[in-house]
């Protein structure tokens, strides 16, 4: 059991990732801005846990931008003072649509590279040396290897992948590796800090009582399919059906989101028991699924036709990204449960258990 700041965990992974946190008795500090996100996730997600009469000192939030050097010392502080210090934290905070990238490139660097050295800096501050970091397989671009393993070339294809490579070169650079071309890397400044590739999450929890609330029109695949098959988008766009894979469109390895979540804890516990260490693994299924696929199992999911449209290409995307885990079950024996039925129907039993999100 350890107490742990969460940054950004009131978003569509940090939510669910709590639930597991609490289901191995860690005592919790949400600090999240709302940006993106919903406080009603997080009561929902104490109630999901197996937890009960969860108390303020188990799991607390705090709302506060991790931009803002004076409060998020403060929080700190705070445990400090209290003889209960802080002693590792998750950082899921942070943009993340690809497209709103190109458009807002200065703020997608300022909330995510400024915000993630601002973090930094306050746990180095209050020597708390353990993170596990929320990274992207984005920051591969076109692979030149499917699937794809962790030591790939890193060659963003847009502006948010360019921020979480340049956080995971802070990391290795804070962290002291002389070897970055390592999945573990001796740390010589005696920091334990675990990079996480994920590829695609989605689903929700089984329950359908919390799930992915876009703000606006939806970026990602399932909840824009989930918004088409209850009638609140017209149709889906697909973004081209030219790409070189077995159908033409876009192939990627989705995740249930639950299963990521349970990715976080066994990386979390592998630094608590290792010595310090940079960690650099992806979480996936190791399997590739294309939109059309994706859009037929949703179509046996609903028992609903869904219309589409193909479009162009947009600018960053890939044909292909399929993640190589052969890593992550070695290192912190972990591997996904959940197939794309469950990630359709979890999806599916959160939009029509609610329709308008939070």
């Amino acid at each position: 059991m350890a107490r742990l700041l969460v940054v950004g965990g009131a978003g569509f992974i940090g939510s669910h990732t709590c639930i597991s946190l609490l289901n191995l008795n860690h005592k919790i500090i949400v600090y999240d801005n709302f940006s993106n996100s919903s406080p009603r996730a997080l009561e929902r997600a104490k109630n999901l846990s197996n937890i009960k009469n969860i108390t303020a000192d188990i799991f607390s939030l705090k709302k506060g931008d991790i931009r803002d050097e004076i409060y998020l010392n403060s929080v700190f502080e705070e445990y400090i003072s209290k003889k209960e210090p802080i002693e590792a934290v998750i950082h899921f905070a942070g943009l993340k649509s690809v497209q709103e990238s190109f458009i807002k490139p200065n703020h997608y660097w300022d909330v995510n590279v400024n915000g993630t050295i601002n973090l930094i800096k306050a746990m180095q501050k209050h020597n708390c040396k353990v993170m596990v970091f929320s990274s992207s397989a984005t920051i591969y671009g076109y692979p030149d290897k499917v699937p794809i393993p962790e030591l790939a070339t890193i060659n963003p294809l847009n502006p948010y992948g360019n921020t979480k490579a340049t956080i995971e070169n802070f990391l290795s650079d804070i962290a002291g590796c002389s070897n970055t071309k390592l999945i573990k890397a001796t740390s010589n400044n005696g920091w334990k800090i675990a990079r996480l590739r994920y590829f695609n999450p989605v689903g929700a929890h089984q329950s359908g009582l919390i799930g992915e609330d876009p703000k606006g029109m939806p970026n990602n695949l399932f909840p824009y399919i989930n918004q088409v098959a209850i009638g609140k988008i017209k149709s889906l766009q697909i973004f081209g059906d030219n790409w070189p894979t077995h159908d033409g469109t876009g192939v990627r390895d989705y995740i249930h989101v639950m299963d990521l979540a349970e990715g976080h804890c066994a990386a979390l516990e592998n630094l608590f028991l290792e010595k310090p260490q940079l960690l650099t693994l992806n979480l996936g299924t190791g399997k590739g699924t294309s939109v059309i696929q994706v859009l037929k199992a949703f179509e046996k999911i609903t028992d609903k036709k869904i219309p589409y449209e193909i479009v162009s290409r947009r600018n960053g995307d890939s044909a292909i990204a399929i993640a190589d885990v052969t890593m992550a079950k070695k290192i912190i024996n972990w591997k996904p449960k959940k197939g794309l039925e469950d990630m359709c129907r979890d999806s599916w039993r959160w939009q029509i258990s609610n329709p308008s999100g939070y």
